[in-house]
Formats: C-alpha cells, sequence, structure tokens
C-alpha cells in the first residue's frame, strides 16, 4: 500500500473577501474529489482572503499509481485561470518507509 499527499499553495486573483474565496476554493475541491476519486480539504491560510493552502491525498496499491494520480492533480489546479499555483509539495509513504 502506498499513501500520496499533496500540497498546494495558491494564490487567488482578484478576491476581496473570505466569502469569495470560499466561492473560488469550493468547485476546484469538488472537482479534484469527483474526477479523481481523491481526499481533498483546504487545510491552510484560512484567515487570508487571496491565499490558500489545499491538501489532496490518495492511497494505491504502487507508487506509480499515486505519483499518476497527484501528477493530475496539481496539473488540474494549475490550469485554472482564476488561480495561481505558487508552490506545490508532495510526500509518498511506502511499504518500507517508516
Amino acid at each position: 500500500m502506498y499513501v500520496g499527499a499533496l500540497e498546494l499553495d495558491v494564490l487567488l486573483g482578484d478576491v476581496s473577501s473570505l466569502k469569495e474565496k470560499r466561492s473560488l476554493v469550493r468547485p476546484v475541491i469538488a472537482e479534484l474529489r469527483r474526477k479523481f476519486d481523491v481526499a481533498v480539504a483546504e487545510a491552510g491560510h484560512l484567515d487570508l482572503h487571496r491565499r490558500t493552502l489545499i491538501g489532496v491525498s490518495c492511497v494505491a496499491a504502487d507508487a506509480g499509481q499515486v505519483t499518476g494520480v497527484l501528477d493530475r492533480c496539481e496539473r488540474l489546479v494549475a490550469a485554472r485561470p482564476e488561480l495561481e499555483l505558487l508552490s506545490a509539495r508532495r510526500r509518498t509513504i511506502g511499504p518500507h518507509d517508516e
């Protein structure tokens, strides 16, 4: 079993309130869940209206599948015109990791 985690630090466009922020972030989270069957949450920068941290995780039988799913999730977020992906960090944990 392999577990993958992806942390996406995102800058939002012309957003002036937390309500506007949520209206941009919620559809992205829903799309990631629907398309890739992953666990997703807004995991950071909750008080800032122009930044968000999106956390994605998945479990698969092999490391290649985990890498593929997380790659597709990262590309989906990076392709959104209303978002600017500042950084992406990932970690994969396998049966030989402690």
